[in-house]
């Protein structure tokens, strides 16, 4: 094959790449203008509205249907709050409330808020079946443990987004609940046969499906009764006959970050990955949150490449870029004129303590939450998840008045907080404390001898420690939930 100037701009077409940064650089720029599909953005994009919607407007201006993409589910991963904290509860809480209503409402709101800035397509909801409580990356993304609420949820939250001309991306196919390993630091596996997938890990994904939901996202999990040795982002059993074959998907396959561990690993790299996952049936890669002009390069040429060696058809990669196109083309033309369908929230009213008043209702006490007068707040450190990244969290914002410390679990004392508390009562504050190495250990420690309550804002699982006076879940940890769990003590200021 003789080389072709095409190509250049046909691999462009199947590219979400990254830029540092709140204004996008020129090469950025000008890579939108020679065909690359579009952008996901990351907190380090995001300094406020105005100068956000600048950068997706100085995008624009390069190519009108360039996409714009980002990860807002709310709740624990949020990029526009990353600052801060979420104004809104994630997909555990929602699925913790059980109204289908709200979800839409509160995934309309979202939408809204993104529209707004110029972005394109959220990169949610997270629709993962979260059998595992172990799980250590999707946990209070998912909407829950049960298939069919999940189901429901997800589908909400699908017409949600998409009635505000915001196209959803439902994650993680076929289905990273069930893990107990990241795929950003490595290649988690789902020992699970394929009628066990359709009854638990696949219904939400038929729901999105039937919801009308415009892409999908690929998992770098791997699923031997369905991958083999390889991750379901290479594998066309999984992206072509199982979910276009067998559920009917006529929309954009999205990859997860092809940056990530469990698919570049397996690949030898991001450009081999690239390659792989476009001959299993991806259309639109992400290429990961560190990209420069030159991977961007690197990337294409590995693409050129095996078009000119025969890894790659042609015809295969101009239906990538083609869907890639026709998501672009939906975002462009997706809100009809009219009035907004019952039950969702019209473009220009966003009701201000929407979040906030959804967290509330997806608080659980178990317990006694009398006598906190005064106490002493800990909060137990808790790593974030690359999905998540650095973003505040606890009751700190909520409880001006209120002592508080941080320690870590492991490496404290139960006697020295104790003699801190001055005989006070102890509000022990953690996310998913059941698989914090010392966590258990500290708070039964505390309870044996003190009056604790321990508010979980991670995934709760079965775990409760003996001897608390009370446990309270909130099923997440946005500034919604720490704002509802400090008004539920009865301690917000």
């Amino acid at each position: 094959m003789g080389w072709d100037p095409g190509l250049r701009r046909l691999a462009l077409g199947t590219l979400l790449a990254a830029y540092p940064g709140p204004v996008p650089p020129d090469w950025a720029v000008e890579l939108v203008a020679e065909g690359l599909a579009g952008y996901t953005l990351f907190g380090t994009n995001v300094h406020d509205p105005a100068q956000l919607a600048a950068s997706t407007a100085v995008l624009r201006a390069a190519r009108s249907d360039v996409l714009v993409a980002i990860d807002e589910e709310g709740g624990d991963v949020t990029r526009l709050a990353h600052a801060t904290g979420s104004p809104y509860p994630g997909n555990a809480a929602l699925g913790a409330v059980d109204d289908t209503a709200l979800t839409r409402r509160i995934y309309a709101a979202i939408g809204v808020e993104l529209a707004a800035v110029g972005v394109t397509v959220d990169l949610a909801p997270t629709v993962d079946v979260n059998t595992a409580d172990e799980n250590p990356v999707i946990g209070t993304r998912a909407f829950g443990a049960d298939p069919g609420r999940v189901a429901a949820h997800s589908a909400a939250a699908v017409a949600g987004l998409q009635s505000v001309g915001v196209a959803a991306c439902a994650k993680h196919f076929p289905g990273h609940g069930a893990t107990v390993a990241d795929s950003h630091h490595e290649l988690p596996t789902v020992d699970a046969d394929a009628a066990l997938l359709r009854g638990r890990d696949l219904p939400p994904f038929a729901a999105a499906v039937d919801a009308g939901v415009q892409a999908i996202m690929t998992a770098h999990i791997r699923v031997p009764a369905l991958t083999g040795d390889g991750p379901a982002t290479f594998s066309r059993a999984v992206l072509v006959d199982l979910l276009r074959g067998e559920y009917g998907f006529t929309g954009t396959v999205v990859t997860d970050a092809l940056e990530m561990k469990g698919a570049a690993v397996a690949a030898g790299g991001v450009g081999p990955a690239a390659v792989r996952a476009l001959a299993a049936g991806a259309d639109l890669l992400c290429v990961g949150a560190k990209v420069d002009a030159a991977l961007v390069d690197q990337v294409v040429a590995e693409i050129v490449g095996a078009l000119g060696d025969g890894r790659l058809d042609r015809s295969r990669v101009e239906q990538a870029a083609g869907r890639a196109a026709a998501l672009a083309a939906w975002t462009r033309t997706a809100v009809p004129p009219g009035p907004v369908p019952p039950g969702l929230v019209p473009p220009d009213s966003v009701p201000p303590g929407l979040g906030y008043e959804a967290a509330r209702r997806a608080v659980r006490v178990e317990g006694d939450l009398t006598g906190l007068e005064r106490p002493l707040v800990v909060q137990v450190y808790a790593a974030s998840t690359i999905a998540e990244g650095r973003v505040p969290w606890g009751l700190g914002p909520h409880l001006p008045d209120v002592e508080q410390v941080r320690v870590v679990a492991a490496g404290t004392d139960p006697a020295a907080v104790r003699r801190l508390a001055t005989g006070r009562p102890i509000v022990l504050v953690g996310r998913h404390l059941h698989r914090l190495p010392g966590g258990p250990a500290l708070v039964e420690a505390l309870a044996a001898t003190h009056p604790v309550t321990v508010v979980e804002m991670g995934w709760p699982g079965r775990w409760r420690p003996a001897g608390v006076r009370a446990f309270v879940t909130t099923y997440g940890a946005s500034h919604a939930n720490g704002r509802a769990a400090a008004e539920a003590l009865g301690l917000a200021g």
